[in-house]
């Protein structure tokens, strides 16, 4: 009996194959020669990296090292920054959102951000959310109401405050209010969820609580988180980055960059060294 055999693929089949693998890995987000610049000041240079979907990514590294002005420019942030500007490309689904056509109210919708500071405005817990659902069309207060309880839910404070709705955000703890502006960032629905050091002012049980709640909103969403706490970057995410003095310096699996680093700057830097 004789048994087929498979033919490998041609040359001109490689293209597919990298689109296949690609869809393997499930990119959310591609960045290619990416450098920032404030006036005449070069502060991030030709970064390279792909970011996969319900995955955490976390960027580490010392302050001003570029990690959290590389985060901005993934939604754009860095437009508000007089004199900014980013060179490169950065393709979320295939377009590229440094396009000077881009809809930027509309791509912050796809790729939310979550500040360092917590920053609920002052207002009800309920308006903190409502105000930007309200903003994109959405008035009918039976839909306002159930897509600001399961935003809550995902956020995992629901429990916490779904019997003071209507009263002050402010009078929430910090790591409370950090978790309703998370809640409020996921309630407009976006595929990316950017995190600025969003634990730093936190006490280790509030600190805790974001980290189980970034755990669980991975299966739905895309993070990019900047941290300084190199412990928090190895328990939560899958992949990490190290930056340097604007460079990218490694990019790999999380277990991989803090057991077995590549360079021995990312070596340096997690044994502290440096940093």
């Amino acid at each position: 009996m004789v048994t087929a055999v498979k033919e490998r693929p041609k040359s001109k089949d490689l293209h597919e194959i990298v689109v296949n693998v690609n869809k393997e890995r499930e990119l959310i987000l591609q960045i290619q020669n990416v450098s920032i610049y404030y006036g005449q000041k070069q502060a991030v240079r030709s970064i390279n990296m792909d970011i996969e979907k319900n995955s955490i990514t976390a960027l580490i590294g010392p302050s001003g090292c570029g990690k959290s002005t590389f985060l901005r420019s993934i939604n754009r942030m860095n437009d508000l920054i007089e004199g900014a500007r980013c060179e490169g490309t950065i393709k979320y689904d295939g377009i590229n959102i440094l396009d000077e056509q881009i809809d930027v109210v509309a791509l912050r919708k796809e790729i939310g951000m979550v500040f360092q500071k917590p920053n609920p405005f002052p207002k009800s817990i309920y308006d903190n959310i409502a105000h930007g659902l309200r903003f994109s069309g959405i008035r009918k207060k039976s839909i306002l109401d159930g897509i600001i309880e399961e935003s809550l839910r995902r956020a995992a404070i629901w429990d916490e405050v779904k019997d003071r709705l209507h009263k002050s955000a402010l009078s929430l703890s910090g790591g409370q209010q950090q978790r309703l502006c998370i809640a409020r960032t996921i309630a407009m629905n976006p595929a990316v969820l950017l995190l600025d050091e969003p634990s730093s002012a936190l006490d280790p049980i509030s600190n805790g609580k974001i980290e189980e709640l970034l755990i669980e909103l991975k299966k739905e969403y895309s993070i990019v988180i900047v941290t300084h706490n190199m412990q928090q970057a190895s328990r939560i995410s899958d992949r990490t980055a190290f930056f340097l003095n604007g460079d990218l310096i490694e990019y790999d699996k999380t277990n991989k960059v803090f057991t077995n680093p590549s360079e021995k700057k990312t070596e340096e830097y997690i044994t502290g060294r440096f940093g």
